[in-house]
């Protein structure tokens, strides 16, 4: 009997798995963008061929999906034994840090079509319905509550990783930049457009605190004015 050698001290190869496909396509995403998520680009980043990814996803759209549900996966679920508003604040910084390591799925989701069917890709719009429920609002009202926090954390990602604003290093103090793109180095980034003080004094006043602005700290000012909100609303229709 013939037996196949193994080159002494060589890595046993890792079997090819669909996460282990999707999770690669993530990577992609997050490094190079969503336009460089491809079954070629894929395959080179799992060491296969195309051909091979088809065992595992059914084509490209099947990727995306699987991209969307395995962001999803790595939400971590805040200890629910507290009061709601403790919980549902640990939830929003831990939405706002999974959007951040992935900020292109945002439109991925934007672009769906069809609603997610992965049970455990579902769990944290769950556990967030849950945790508004304990308000003691209905259905109707707590779709509304999530739809706000929901959008709240999404638009600060989107402002903290598109870096939209920053300070004029050119045309002198009474100058500011505009500038573009999620993942964007700000360092590569010609001016967008140089717009003048005088004909915009407000927004140039406000430039060195849009500047300085501590990204942390103005999320937590702002969720702190959410939940306050909510609070407030839920103590005036008891």
């Amino acid at each position: 009997m013939t037996r196949t050698k193994v080159r002494a001290g060589a890595p046993p190869k890792e079997r090819l798995t669909r996460e282990r496909v999707v999770v690669a396509a993530m990577h992609v995403m997050d490094a190079e963008g969503l336009d460089a998520v491809s079954m070629r680009r894929v395959a080179r980043e799992v060491g296969v061929e195309a051909m091979s990814l088809y065992h595992h996803v059914r084509d490209k759209d099947d990727l995306l999906d699987g991209i969307c549900a395995q962001v999803m996966h790595e939400f971590r679920f805040p200890d629910e034994d507290r009061p709601w508003v403790e919980v549902a604040r640990d939830g929003a910084r831990e939405w706002r840090r999974v959007l951040k390591a992935h900020p292109n799925v945002m439109t991925l989701w934007a672009d769906r079509q069809q609603p997610l069917d992965d049970v455990r890709a579902l769990m944290p719009m769950e556990f967030a319905l849950r945790v508004i429920h304990r308000t003691g609002v209905d259905d109707r009202e707590a779709v509304r509550i999530f739809n706000v926090l929901g959008g709240y954390i999404m638009g600060v990602v989107i402002m903290e990783t598109g870096g939209l604003f920053s300070a004029g290093t050119a045309g002198g103090a009474d100058r500011f930049e505009l500038h573009g793109a999620v993942g964007d180095d700000p360092a590569s980034l010609a001016p967008a457009d140089l717009l003048p003080a005088d004909l915009l004094p407000c927004i140039a006043a406000s430039m060195p605190h849009l500047a300085e602005c501590d990204p942390d700290e103005q999320f937590e000012f702002g969720l702190d004015l959410l939940l306050a909100g909510i609070e407030a609303r839920l103590s005036a229709g008891s």
